[in-house]
């Protein structure tokens, strides 16, 4: 059955903790169309749907998840069909209570990749597929992350640019030494179990791919950004880790500072007049998995705008209620909701949703709560139920 087919001509939702941008109220949704048209008291329609008093929240936006190409390679030397792997994503998406995603293809790899360039076509294709057949559950968009040390991104990028899913375009630099990998010595240590080579070898070849790389990163970077801007595409800067690195994607025209790794870089962001991304799976864990900031030392100077799953799509679900039981963050849930659906709408452009209001797209999620573990009972998107 196409997924897209039979929304409800007008759906009522009562009996619900209706989560709205800035408050919590009891109260009713009206949906016509597809899009919410009235909110009111609770009523006793008898065509109203009772919600029992549990939440109803925004269907959440994720700006930034790598999730697709975990079901592409369920095993290191094991490609799965591009389409079958799109809809296996497509459920843990939805089933995060995730109603607009993202999906981070990479363009470009920091190492010699040649599978990265083979699947991205391949990747967007199945999306393409998958959205215009109606055989997703949740709308899946385009974020391309741009690799800007290898020759080859510029020209991926002008290739599959165009395509109507790709909305948002990320600058990267994973050169060994800097933003995310700025302990070497660890990086060494990596390699050296992963290639089977001496310390020396191994630092010798990091050497020249070091120089090698920062002279490609030089001549490809200004040429991501042109394409970008060409394109009209919001753009999103990777990993910054000290001020030089926040200013020159400022200088460029970059509005989000995605992943921020330091204090300090965060500070120059929000100083720059950038919205920052943090990572969802940060705040669950308690930290980053890679040694960086944490979110939540983030939050606590008021330094983090957004947040997206990364590499756990549950995790944008347990975040907000995380926060909001923060005491010390100062966040009640209609403000970390917001982190979670309607800020990442709106930076990405999609002015459409992100919030429970009047005039906006039906993407609702049914949330119940046991044992401080939020968990869904149903989902509509555009006023269609789709779990």
């Amino acid at each position: 059955m196409d997924m897209r087919a039979h929304i409800e001509k007008r759906l009522i939702l009562t009996n619900a903790r209706l989560v709205l941008a800035d408050k919590i109220i009891n109260g009713t949704v009206e949906i016509e169309d597809g899009h919410i048209v009235s909110i009111g008291p609770v009523t006793r329609a008898s065509d109203a749907i009772d919600l029992g008093d549990d939440l109803l929240l925004p269907g959440l936006v994720d700006i930034h998840t790598d999730h697709f190409e975990k079901h592409v390679y369920p095993r290191t030397s094991v490609r799965w069909n591009f389409t079958q792997a799109a809809l296996a994503h497509d459920a843990q998406i939805i089933g995060a209570g995730i109603t607009t995603v993202f999906d981070s293809l990479c363009v470009g790899a920091a190492h010699d990749d040649s599978e990265r360039a083979e699947i991205l076509a391949p990747m967007i294709e199945a999306l393409e597929k998958c959205q215009t057949a109606g055989m997703f559950r949740a709308e899946h968009l385009i974020h391309l992350r741009c690799e800007v040390i290898d020759p080859l991104t510029p020209a991926l990028m002008e290739a599959n640019i165009s395509h109507d899913l790709v909305r948002v375009i990320s600058v990267m630099e994973h050169l060994p030494g800097i933003r995310q990998t700025r302990n070497l010595d660890d990086y060494i240590i990596k390699l050296q179990k992963a290639w089977g080579q001496s310390e020396a070898l191994v630092r010798a070849h990091l050497a020249d791919l070091i120089e090698r790389k920062k002279a490609i990163g030089a001549d490809v970077r200004p040429q991501v950004v042109e394409i970008a801007k060409r394109h009209n595409k919001p753009m999103l800067s990777h990993d910054d880790t000290d001020i030089e690195h926040v200013d020159l994607a400022a200088d460029e025209g970059v509005s989000i500072s995605e992943f921020p790794c330091t204090l300090e870089a965060a500070r120059e962001a929000q100083r720059r007049g950038m919205q920052i991304v943090g990572g969802a799976p940060n705040i669950v864990r308690g930290g980053s998995q890679s040694g960086n900031i944490a979110v939540r030392d983030l939050m606590l100077e008021g330094l983090c705008d957004i947040l997206a799953s990364d590499y756990v799509p549950r995790a944008l679900l347990d975040a907000p209620f995380m926060i909001a039981t923060d005491h010390d963050l100062r966040y009640d849930l209609p403000a970390a909701v917001r982190m979670v659906s309607k800020t990442p709408a709106e930076a990405a452009g999609l002015m459409d949703r992100g919030e429970i209001a009047e005039g906006k797209r039906a993407d609702l999620l049914h949330v119940g709560n046991q044992h401080d573990h939020p968990f869904i009972k149903q989902i509509w998107r555009e006023g269609r139920r789709v779990a």
